[in-house]
C-alpha cells in the first residue's frame, strides 16, 4: 500500500533515530507503531496527528498516558485492554470514557479450564501436561522471578525440575535479560513446534500467538495481579483445541490472593475480572494518578453507587446540574 509505516522503539540511536524523529515530526510517516519510547522528550508529532491507539493500557501509568496525549494535542484516542485497571473502569462508569465491549470469542474457541494447584497435586498436573505433549501440543511455565533467594521458584530452579520430569522433551527459557536476537530465536523455535515448552517470566504476557499451546502453568500465581494472570492465561486457548491454565500457590497464601485466584478459576470474562479487581483493590483516584486503592471521593462509592451514574450523567448533559 501507499501507507508509510515505521517502528519506533528502544535501541534506536544516532542517525537512524534522528532521521525517524524528523519523519514523524514532518508527517513523512502515516502510521507509527511504538513502545514506551514514544514518550521520550525528543519525540514530536506532526500537527496532523489525529488518532492514537494505546494497546494494553493497563501497562501504562496515568502520567504516562497523559504525557502521550499532550504530545498528540488531544487527538482522538482509543485505549484497549482485556482487563482495564480499576481507575479506567471508574472513568468508564462515570461516563468520562465511551466503552465498547467485545464479549464473544473468535469462532471455534473453547473457554480455558482453570485449576488451582496445591503442592500435593503437582504430580497430577505434570501428568496432565505430559498427556498434552503426547498429543503434539505445547505448554508455557511462568515464574515470578528470573532469580530468587527465597523459596519461590525462579527460572533456573524450574528448569532443573522440569528437565528431570520431561527428560526427552526439548524446551527453551525466556526472560528479560536475554538479548533480543536470542529471545527471538527461542520464540521462533517454540512457534515452529521445535521446542515443546517455554520456561519464562511474565515477558510472555502479551504478543505471543501459538495456536498449538494448550497448557499455561503459572508458578506462585498468588504473587501476580489479576490483570497479569488473565493476560498470561490468554496465551493459550488460541485455537479450537481445549486448553488449560494451572495456577499454583504457596502454603502461606493471603486472603486477598485466595480471592484473586478464585476469580480466575470461576470466569474467563476479562470485564468481570476487571470489576472484581476493582472491588478487591479499590477504584483508584479519578482526580489524581492512583490507578487503584481507596477513592478520594467523599459523597460516593463508585462500586456501590454505579446504578445512579447514568442518570447523573444524563442530567449533566442536559444542563440540569
Amino acid at each position: 500500500t501507499n501507507i508509510r509505516i515505521c517502528l519506533f522503539k528502544g535501541g534506536l540511536v544516532g542517525k537512524e533515530r534522528e532521521e525517524m524523529l524528523l519523519k514523524i515530526k514532518n508527517h513523512n510517516i502515516d502510521l507509527i507503531i511504538g513502545t514506551h519510547s514514544l514518550l521520550s522528550s525528543d519525540v514530536e508529532f506532526s500537527p496532523d496527528f489525529s488518532y492514537a491507539i494505546i494497546d494494553e493500557e493497563h501497562r501504562f501509568g496515568v502520567e504516562q498516558r497523559e504525557t502521550f496525549l499532550k504530545k498528540t494535542k488531544n487527538a482522538n484516542t482509543l485505549t484497549m485492554s482485556a482487563t482495564p485497571i480499576p481507575r479506567s473502569l471508574s472513568e468508564a462508569m462515570c461516563g468520562r470514557l465511551n466503552v465498547s465491549n467485545l464479549t464473544a470469542l473468535p469462532k471455534g474457541r473453547l473457554p480455558i479450564i482453570t485449576h488451582l494447584v496445591k503442592k500435593a497435586r503437582r504430580e497430577e498436573m505434570y501428568g496432565a501436561i505430559r498427556a498434552e505433549f503426547s498429543r503434539g501440543h505445547q505448554a508455557y511455565f511462568v515464574v515470578p522471578r528470573i532469580s530468587s533467594t527465597d523459596d519461590i521458584k525462579d527460572t533456573k530452579e524450574l528448569e532443573k525440575e522440569l528437565s528431570e520430569i520431561y527428560t526427552d522433551i526439548p524446551y527453551g527459557v525466556v526472560h528479560s535479560r536475554l538479548g533480543d536476537k536470542e529471545k527471538a530465536d527461542i520464540l521462533e523455535r517454540f512457534q515452529s513446534g521445535e521446542l515443546k515448552y517455554l520456561i519464562a517470566t511474565s515477558v510472555v504476557e502479551v504478543g505471543l500467538d501459538n495456536p498449538n499451546a494448550t497448557c499455561m502453568v503459572i508458578e506462585r500465581a498468588d504473587l501476580f495481579g489479576l490483570a497479569t494472570l488473565h493476560q498470561l492465561r490468554g496465551r493459550v486457548g488460541r485455537s479450537a483445541l481445549q486448553s488449560w491454565c494451572f495456577l499454583t500457590f504457596g502454603e502461606d497464601i493471603k486472603d486477598n490472593a485466595k480471592e484473586r485466584l478464585s476469580v480466575m478459576r470461576d470466569t474467563n470474562d476479562g470485564f468481570v475480572i476487571a470489576e472484581r479487581d476493582a472491588s478487591i483493590r479499590g477504584m483508584g483516584d479519578l482526580l489524581g494518578t492512583k490507578q487503584s486503592g481507596r477513592s478520594t471521593l467523599i459523597f460516593a462509592e463508585l462500586d456501590k453507587d454505579a446504578k445512579y451514574l447514568p442518570l447523573i450523567r444524563e442530567e449533566i448533559l442536559k444542563g440540569s446540574v
